[in-house]
């Protein structure tokens, strides 16, 4: 009779005949009490006791995890004509895929950054699709990633341009002023080409403006109207801008900027310097400056013939650096000597440069002098930045070719501007803007609107 460990296991042979036979004592070491002996386990559960190895399916069979081929199951649909739940025919579209030439709800665009696996929240919208099914009439969706863009002026815009009614500017001038006024203002042509032009010289002249922006008025020659030139450019600004305008007259020979303003003090540069450490607020520098009607504020130099003591660079840098502290737009009017000593420190702190010349031949001559000197000691970038005023230009004009005259400085300086002739500035007295006619004042502002434009570059970089 064999025993129970000699038997084989049952489907496995193979595995009870690599048993060794050692191992027979060792599973009876102990008196048993029943009669049945106990079977030997399978050889595969003595190799990996903790794993539990399933028999192998019989392939004749379906079971619940291997179908048939030839028999449709749940987890396969082998034919391929037939659409089951998990694989559709690519000629016929379904809920998980869509023909790539017809645009479906679960189908987003490639590297959009959305797992495809996921259910899709909104369908995607082009923005020709958006507008087509916008025009429909159809239902809008909703939010969501997929959600068309909002369209500018749509739901919740609350612009003033969006809400309030625009209405045309009413005219400044002309006959289309008088007809606005005669109505009773019912009648509004509307603005003028020169109203307009006027309006964006003005915006112009009103760019932002950071820091302290210092702009040296310069000529070799004198009686050109540098002075004059500086306090118009200086009242224009002052009038239109909020921000605090100061001409500073840096001329060592006495010079006549202070002629142009009425005086409100006696005091100038020098008494400015002298109590400069009990200068704390602008109340304080307001003390020793005069204002004239436009808002402009002058810094008169010495008058006083007996005072021999030069204004030198070391003065000059001393004023720059109190007054940037409390203005905005800092004009220095220059001698006619580009060698004295506060030259040099006017040029190494200027930020932009207006060169005055006359319509005649030694005016522009000179002017023209005046810029070739100012490359040749390494002001090159500053010149490139200037803006060159030919003045006092007559309506009639003379025999010399402005329009040549222009070119020539046009080469050489960023803009160059014409100021027309006008009684009011021929007399030499002080100055109202309100006095210029109206092409004085347009000329005006377009230089001023020509220098406001470099207002964006970096300020005092130095040039030397």
């Amino acid at each position: 009779m064999t025993g129970p460990s000699e038997e084989s296991a049952p489907g496995h042979p193979e595995q009870a005949e690599q048993q060794p036979a050692a191992a027979e004592p060792s599973l009876f070491a102990e008196d048993r009490t029943d009669s049945h002996p106990h079977p030997e386990p399978p050889a595969a559960l003595d190799a990996q006791p903790t794993q539990a190895v399933a028999p192998p399916p019989n392939p004749a069979v379906s079971g619940p995890h291997q179908v048939n081929p030839a028999v449709s199951g749940p987890h396969q649909v082998p034919n391929p004509a037939v659409s089951g739940p998990h694989q559709v025919n690519p000629a016929v579209s379904g809920p998980h895929q869509v023909n790539p030439a017809v645009s479906g709800p679960h189908q987003v665009p490639q590297g959009y950054g959305y797992d495809q696996n996921l259910p899709p929240l909104q369908p995607q919208y082009t923005q020709a699709q958006y507008q087509q099914q916008q025009a429909s009439g159809l239902p809008q969706p909703q939010g969501g990633r997929h959600a068309a863009p909002q369209q500018p002026g749509h739901g919740h815009d609350l612009s003033t341009a969006h809400l309030v009614k625009q209405v045309k500017r009413p005219p400044q001038s002309g006959w289309r002023k008088a007809v606005y006024v005669g109505s009773g203002k019912l009648i509004n042509p509307g603005e003028s080409p020169a109203d307009t032009q006027r309006r964006d010289l003005i915006a112009r002249v009103n760019q932002p403006l950071r820091g302290c922006y210092k702009i040296a008025m310069l000529s070799l020659k004198g009686g050109v109207g540098k002075t004059t030139v500086t306090t118009t450019l200086g009242a224009t600004f002052a009038s239109l801008r909020g921000d605090r305008v100061v001409a500073v007259d840096a001329n060592p020979d006495r010079g006549t900027l202070s002629q142009k303003l009425p005086l409100e003090t006696t005091a100038t540069v020098r008494h400015l310097l002298r109590d400069a450490a009990r200068i704390t607020r602008y109340s304080d520098v307001r003390s020793y400056t005069s204002q004239g009607a436009s808002r402009l504020e002058i810094l008169a130099s010495e008058q006083d013939p007996a005072v021999s003591e030069a204004f030198s660079e070391e003065d000059y840098r001393r004023t720059v650096n109190l007054l940037e502290h409390f203005y905005n737009i800092v004009l220095t009017d220059c001698g006619t000597g580009l060698m004295h000593s506060a030259m040099k420190g006017v040029l190494d702190v200027a930020d932009a440069l207006v060169v005055v010349s006359s319509g005649s031949v030694d005016g522009a001559r000179s002017a023209s002098a005046t810029l070739d000197w100012l490359e040749a000691h390494g002001y090159g970038e500053l010149v490139k930045r200037s803006v060159a005023v030919i003045n006092s230009v007559r309506p009639k004009g003379g025999s010399v070719d402005l329009d040549k005259l222009s070119a020539h400085f046009g080469a050489k300086v960023r803009a160059v501007c014409k100021i027309p002739f006008d009684p009011h500035l021929e007399e030499g007295a002080e100055i109202e803007l309100d006095r210029l006619t109206g092409d004085t004042r347009l000329a005006l502002l377009d230089l001023a609107a020509t220098v406001a434009d470099g207002f964006a570059t970096p300020l005092s970089q130095g040039y030397r």
